[in-house]
Order: C-alpha cells, then structure tokens, then sequence
C-alpha cells in the first residue's frame, strides 16, 4: 500500500531537515507557514513566515554547536490535511546534552505544509536545556 502524499511530505521534510538542507525543507512550505515552539524558553513561540521558521530551525543548530538531530519514529495522516509526526530529539549545550520525545501536528494544504504545532515530552526539562547560560 502507498503511502498518504502528506505523510510523504513530512518524511521528506524530516530527511531535508535532517541533512540540513533548508533550501528543501523551504520548498515544501508555504511562504506564510507558522511554527509553534511549546514553553516558555528563548526557543519558544510562534514563528510566521518561512524567513521566520527556517530563522528559528537555524537556532536549534547554532545554540547546540551543530548536535541539534531528530529521530522520526512515526507519521500519520489523516487524510484531511493533517499529520501527526512522532520523533526523538536529541542536543547537546554547554556540558549538558538532552534527547526527548516529541512530535508536531502539521496542517497541509495543497501539498505544502502551512503550520506546524510542536510539542515535548518534558516542557520544564526542554526550557531548562534551551535557557541554560552560553
């Protein structure tokens, strides 16, 4: 059996991500997409615009010196324009590393990805690592 063509989109974004090829990860969102960090730390909040988006997953790598990976473990569409994705990720800052559980909601219209809502498994533990000092 096939895979659902939005599930295929957000394995490829993964995989683009991944390889830290923003330049894909672009093409497959729209140009007013949002993104959704949970918590309350410097990498929380709502980013609108691609600009903004690819901005703040430039962070992720920048802050963690380049360890910054995700794991996906599952994707699963439900064929009205949404995608739940299950993943692991994992960092490390300073002297302390982190791996978490995870995933985003995405809402996918005319095969482009418009808004991804991301959540943790660990909000406190999350803006601990995000916020400790430089």
């Amino acid at each position: 059996m096939a895979e659902h063509p939005d599930a295929t989109l957000v394995r490829r974004s993964y995989e683009a991500f991944s390889k830290g090829d923003m330049e894909t990860v672009r093409s497959m969102m729209t140009s007013d997409c949002t993104h959704h960090s949970p918590g309350n730390s410097r990498m929380s909040g709502h980013f609108k615009g691609a600009d903004n988006v690819l901005a703040h997953f430039g962070q992720l790598f920048e802050l963690t010196g380049g360890t910054f990976r995700v794991e996906l473990e599952g994707v699963y569409p439900d064929g009205r324009g949404h995608v739940m994705s299950v993943h692991k990720w994992h960092a490390d800052r300073g002297d302390r590393g982190i791996e978490m559980q995870g995933g985003i909601f995405f809402t996918i219209v005319g095969g482009k990805i418009t808004d991804g809502d991301e959540c943790v498994q660990d909000i406190d533990e999350a803006d601990a690592f995000w916020d400790q000092a430089d």
